[in-house]
């Protein structure tokens, strides 16, 4: 397991570092020209704190959240030939799942603090080290400050960290709470695509960006990952995909 450390202030080496690394980013796009256009990045940040967490406390739609992040995860591990570091307080991590979206186990280092303030801190551990390809981490209950110093380690490493929002019961809204997050997102179940066979489509999830620095929300509705970890927007909606789902149901937080 990582070596853990408390928070600091960030120096002014940090401020700086940061300052180059905001000048020149790299993208990670979705290939899903519906996603891309409408991210400012054409994308996700790489270097960038990353949220996302199920629409409702429902299993089907905690899986898609945590899938769409794997997706993201595995396509990174991909291109970097790195692993990927999923930090989680729980033992709950449904491997063959994972590998449905692109993630083997082989390319997984699962570490389990105790809580989630030693999850943070090994997750900035992990950042700075630069070993990982991305860092995925879980957790219920986080600050505007731990937000901040997870969001710089990123931008100064240049590796996406990507944060699933549990949800601390019924009613309760993750993302209500302020974050410095690049982009956050609320996942959904949707209906399966209907087949002229018995069998089950693939799956379809409502994707909520609710929040990104410099562009507008949007809502979309898309296929899930596939063994590569890509998205795919249904064929027989194409284009009208976004407006199908409607507008996003929530304020930005």
């Amino acid at each position: 397991m990582l070596p853990t450390s408390p928070f600091a202030h960030p120096d002014i080496d940090t401020l700086r570092a940061l300052a180059t690394a905001l000048a020149d980013y790299r993208v990670i796009p979705f290939g899903v020209e519906e996603l891309d256009s409408r991210l400012g990045c054409g994308g996700l940040r790489a270097g960038a704190l990353h949220e996302a967490t199920a629409l409702t406390c429902s299993l089907a739609d905690d899986a898609a959240a945590t899938l769409f992040l794997a997706g993201v995860a595995a396509r990174e591990a991909q291109a970097a030939a790195a692993p990927v570091l999923w930090v989680s307080c729980r033992n709950d991590l449904y491997a063959p799942g994972l590998e449905q979206a692109g993630l083997a186990s082989a390319h997984v280092i699962h570490a389990q603090p105790r809580n989630d303030a030693a999850s943070l801190a090994v997750v900035e551990d992990a950042v700075r080290d630069g070993t990982p390809a991305a860092v995925v981490a879980e957790a219920s209950k986080i600050s505007m400050v731990a937000t901040r110093r997870l969001q710089l380690a990123a931008a100064e490493a240049g590796i996406p960290v990507l944060l699933l929002r549990r949800h601390r019961g019924r009613g309760s809204d993750p993302l209500a709470d302020p974050s410095a997050a690049w982009t956050r997102w609320r996942i959904a179940s949707a209906s399966s695509e209907r087949l002229g066979v018995a069998g089950v489509g693939r799956p379809r999830w409502l994707v909520e960006l609710v929040r990104q620095r410099g562009g507008e929300g949007f809502s979309l509705i898309v296929e899930g990952c596939d063994a590569t970890g890509r998205l795919a927007v249904p064929a027989l909606l194409g284009h009208r995909t976004a407006e199908a789902a409607g507008p996003v149901r929530h304020a930005a937080a």
